[in-house]
């Protein structure tokens, strides 16, 4: 992309998260007083990751595990059938609801709704240490939504997270405002399809 369609791709971004936050905003409310009727703890849940330039930010989601899931200190990836995950959070995972609250880190700048998934620090250390080229990814915005994201599945060993970085990197190369529409509409009709990814 030149700097013209960085230049649109930034505003596309900022208008979607206002408008998906305003229209959003009733099942923002719904999902909160649901959280906070089932579960302990806090309704969002927010960690630290890896986005444009190397830098830090949190990253913000409807918290779907119980309370210090990580309580060990140790960084654990969900799995099918994970005991952490309550309830309401498999239900808002299934459907990809936990995702919302990212429309305010979009809004942010700290993500665009296209673009390779940020990830923490300490998984980034162990990809690098098999491929170090996931240092190019950070002359981008990371995304909600990718085409790893739609095709790849949930990324939870570290042979999926090989290939989404070769699937980030591809887009990477190759990106245009064109595929960003393409693998939005691609990501709408997998999630309205139940398709988990």
């Amino acid at each position: 992309m030149n700097s013209l369609e960085r230049g649109v791709k930034r505003s596309f971004d900022f208008v979607g998260a206002l408008l998906g936050i305003v229209v959003c905003s009733p099942l923002f409310a719904g999902i909160y007083v649901v959280q906070k009727l089932k579960n302990q703890g806090p309704a969002i849940f927010s960690q630290e990751r890896i986005g444009k330039g190397g830098r830090p930010f949190r990253i913000y989601k409807f918290r779907t595990m119980v309370v210090d899931a990580e309580e060990d200190g140790a960084p654990a990836l969900a799995h099918e059938g994970d005991d952490r995950v309550t309830r309401v959070g498999r239900f808002l995972r299934d459907h990809h609801l936990d995702e919302l609250p990212q429309l305010w880190n979009v809004l942010k700048g700290d993500m665009s709704f296209v673009g390779y998934r940020p990830e923490r620090q300490y998984y980034i250390d162990k990809i690098m240490a098999i491929n170090p080229d996931y240092a190019l990814l950070y002359c981008s915005r990371p995304g909600v939504t990718s085409d790893a994201t739609v095709h790849n599945g949930y990324t939870d060993t570290m042979d999926k997270m090989l290939r989404r970085l070769d699937m980030d990197l591809e887009y990477l190369r190759t990106r245009t405002l064109g595929k960003d529409l393409r693998i939005i509409l691609e990501t709408l009709t997998s999630v309205g399809g139940g398709k988990k990814i």
